[in-house]
């Protein structure tokens, strides 16, 4: 009979085409729609760079990977370069949608281009199929295909603006490692909720590690059972004609460094790092005690503890957070025993925030950092919420809070380098760890890479900064910091005596001369 062909192309089925089956035909539907891994070996066909047209034949990793996309809504998928991961998640995907309706797919990348290269690569492998398999084609462009059964598959970029306004049955992310952190946090945010309302969407994200970015917090978060996400691992040795002599030469033409990433599948920092990145991969990841308002606890109050909290402040508008971590430094190592970290949170409501917290950590010395928006959370703090244990810059000019100077970020940086990789400080948070993995060298100073943010290491950078002041090493000493008090109690005496005082010899402790010339006080 003859096939009524989509505009003109002849491996393609139109709308409305009448199809009369063989029983052979009707045979072969039925087990292909009900046997994924049997269609995909039978019909799907791929080019391959050495042999060109074939059939699919999948390796033993890649059914159990088709298995496990089919029988989990949510998937997280880490696997070493040119293992056929998208490949394979492609013909699954095809299988999807031709054997269900109403099934709307988006297909995203890093890049809109290497999401329609990727769709491409299915409409191939589509024309291929014979007329009995195929639904009729109502639409088929490079970002879009629809089919007669109702079913949709759009490709775009990683990001919630692509997908704004649609519904989708499953959404595949590739690469999402390689995704701007930025981009990957605000597409989930966005769009997640929208995706978990349904009973069978499902979820696809598949990547090769880079960093550790989104894709790593999202990967650790499964495996470690903090999510709904099924998580599944490929080895580069599971790949056919890998072995020992084969990761010989590709190391001799790469790298260790970029072997363990690409095909060991290990979570490094990104190139360039401040922090070794082979201590940043030894940092362990706690999971918090509680999780509320964008505050994570690590560890409860200990009666008698000393706290340290360093705030690093931004405007609220959604873009930087505004963030501090909460330090144990009763002893070394000192611990993170919590931390904030908010991108819309007012710097009016913050110094509330900051005060709650540090009330409830004995009230715990807090450093912030006064530049732009910072100054008025240091003033609110102090001055209208009475929270006298602050941390100011000049007893002179009771200017709270430290500004960040080329100067202070250069030290705090070279402190904070060698406060991690000598295990000095214990972190526990993922977040935080995450932006040491991303915290890279940029001209003759130190910053977060392009899509990410560093809020979290500039609060622990102007910790380490003030760590290594006298005054620090001070507040540690509690007996010190009583003759502290009981000294400037003598000075208010001495101030309001009527006739004048008496030199007793004794230094004024309560100030405090830096090289340079900076004087720091302590309000307790």
């Amino acid at each position: 009979m003859t096939i009524n062909s989509y505009l003109g192309n002849p491996l393609l089925k139109s709308l409305n085409t009448p199809q009369n089956y063989s029983k052979e035909e009707i045979e072969e539907y039925i087990k292909c729609r009900d046997d994924p891994i049997y269609f995909i070996k039978t019909y799907m066909t791929i080019v391959n760079v050495d042999e060109g047209l074939m059939k699919f034949e999948l390796w033993p990793f890649q059914e159990d990977l088709v298995k496990t996309l089919r029988d989990n809504r949510f998937c997280i998928v880490k696997c070493p370069r040119q293992s056929g991961k998208s490949q394979t998640s492609l013909a699954f995907m095809l299988h999807y949608v031709l054997f269900n309706e109403q099934r709307n797919i988006a297909i995203l990348a890093n890049k809109g281009a290497t999401a329609r290269e990727l769709l491409g690569r299915l409409q191939f492998a589509y024309e291929k199929l014979p007329m009995f398999i195929q639904q009729g084609v109502s639409e088929w462009n490079k970002g879009s295909i629809f089919l007669e059964n109702g079913s949709r598959i759009l490709a775009s970029s990683t990001s919630s603006a692509s997908i704004r306004g649609y519904s989708f049955n499953l959404i595949f992310l590739d690469e999402f490692a390689f995704v701007p952190q930025n981009l990957a946090e605000e597409f989930f945010n966005s769009v997640y909720p929208t995706i978990s309302s349904g009973q069978s969407s499902k979820v696809i994200i598949v990547s090769t590690p880079n960093g550790m970015n989104h894709f790593y917090k999202m990967w650790t978060n499964a495996v470690e059972g903090r999510s709904d996400y099924h998580a599944f691992a490929v080895n580069w040795w599971d790949v056919p004609g890998r072995d020992a002599e084969w990761k010989r030469q590709t190391i001799a033409n790469t790298s260790e460094e970029q072997f363990k990433q690409e095909f060991e599948t290990e979570f490094l920092g990104s190139a360039g790092t401040l922090v070794n990145p082979a201590k940043i991969a030894e940092l362990a990841v706690k999971a918090p005690l509680s999780r509320k308002d964008n505050f994570d606890v690590y560890q409860q109050t200990i009666e008698n503890h000393r706290y340290f909290i360093a705030v690093d402040v931004a405007e609220g508008r959604g873009q930087d957070y505004s963030a501090f971590s909460v330090i144990d430094i009763t002893e070394m190592p000192w611990t993170q025993v919590a931390k904030f970290r908010s991108n819309t949170v007012s710097p009016l409501l913050l110094p509330n925030i900051v005060h709650q917290v540090a009330t409830a950590y004995n009230d715990a010395t807090v450093l912030i950092e006064s530049n732009g928006p910072g100054g008025e959370v240091c003033n609110i703090l102090h001055y209208d919420l009475e929270y006298e244990n602050t941390i100011n810059e000049s007893s002179v000019h009771a200017k709270l809070g430290i500004k960040m100077t080329k100067r202070v970020k250069a030290v705090g940086c070279s402190n904070f380098k060698d406060i991690v990789e000598n295990n000095k400080l214990i972190i526990n948070d993922l977040e935080t760890i995450s932006e040491i993995s991303q915290f890279i060298v940029k001209g003759k100073s130190w910053q977060a890479e392009v899509g990410s943010n560093d809020d979290l290491v500039m609060s622990l950078v102007l910790f380490s900064w003030f760590s290594s002041q006298d005054l620090f090493k001070e507040l540690n000493n509690v007996d010190l910091r009583k003759n502290l008090y009981d000294s400037q109690m003598q000075q208010i005496e001495d101030d309001l005596t009527p006739f004048g005082f008496i030199e007793d010899g004794v230094e004024n402790k309560d100030k405090y001369v830096e090289e340079g010339g900076e004087i720091w006080q302590i309000y307790n």
